[in-house]
């Protein structure tokens, strides 16, 4: 099911989303005294104005866990790094206080860090998770252009972490699978622009060999979807 939530402008729509997440993260904490939520977070330049709004949000910060939905298989320090993002934008303000599980060591073998992390169950599945959605379809590094073989494994996989190599994409990366982003219990999607909710409409409407069809046509998956005209 999809809720769509629309809004003139990206500051408008930040600070919405910001609230949301940080409501959905309250409840969690609310729930269950002595215990940790987690909220994993994509990269790209969309979510900046959100991560700076969620960063003062007065949410019990020292009980969160921030990890990332994927990244690219680069070192912390490249620009194109999701961590680095997070480091320089969400983890400031109130939101320091979180503890950060980034997904990338380029000091070992891509194939032996999913292994790795597949097998860590402090990288259980988030409570929260937002997402982003390129004009392909991709969400999260899951892009139907990889290989036949990683892109068929990231859809059935009961693994939470896959590695993609995309076709058209710069990098190697780090992802969650289809079975975790659909197993994960709040799930936001933050898109702008008319040609990328005219994407998600096509999506939604009918089954296609895209990553965000086939999380917006599973009957059990709700999607909350923030969306900017700008």
């Amino acid at each position: 099911m999809i809720e769509l939530h629309a809004f003139d402008d990206p500051r408008a729509q930040a600070s919405a989303l910001a609230k949301a997440v940080s409501g959905a993260l309250g409840a969690s904490l609310a729930a269950a005294p002595g215990t940790r939520a987690t909220l994993a977070v994509s990269g790209g330049t969309s979510p900046r104005p959100l991560f700076e709004a969620l960063a003062l949000e007065p949410l019990e910060w020292s009980r969160v866990n921030v990890t990332l939905v994927d990244d690219r298989w680069v070192p912390e320090t490249d620009n194109a790094s999701n961590a680095r993002l997070v480091r320089d934008t969400l983890l400031t303000q109130a939101a320091a206080a979180a503890r950060f599980a980034p997904l990338v060591d380029v000091s070992a073998a891509l194939d032996a860090h999913i292994a790795t992390l597949n097998g860590d169950p402090s990288y259980a599945l988030p409570t929260v998770a937002v997402l982003g959605m390129g004009e392909d379809g991709h969400t999260a590094s899951l892009f139907a252009d990889a290989p036949p073989d990683e892109w068929a494994h990231g859809l059935q996989t009961a693994d939470r972490y896959v590695a993609m190599h995309p076709g058209a994409a710069p990098h190697a990366r780090v992802s969650f699978s289809m079975s975790a982003l659909k197993g994960i219990e709040r799930l936001f999607l933050l898109i702008s622009g008319e040609r990328k909710l005219d994407v998600l409409k096509a999506a939604a409407s009918a089954p296609q060999e895209n990553a965000i069809s086939k999380l917006a046509n599973d009957k059990g998956v709700r999607l909350d979807v923030y969306w900017s005209a700008k």
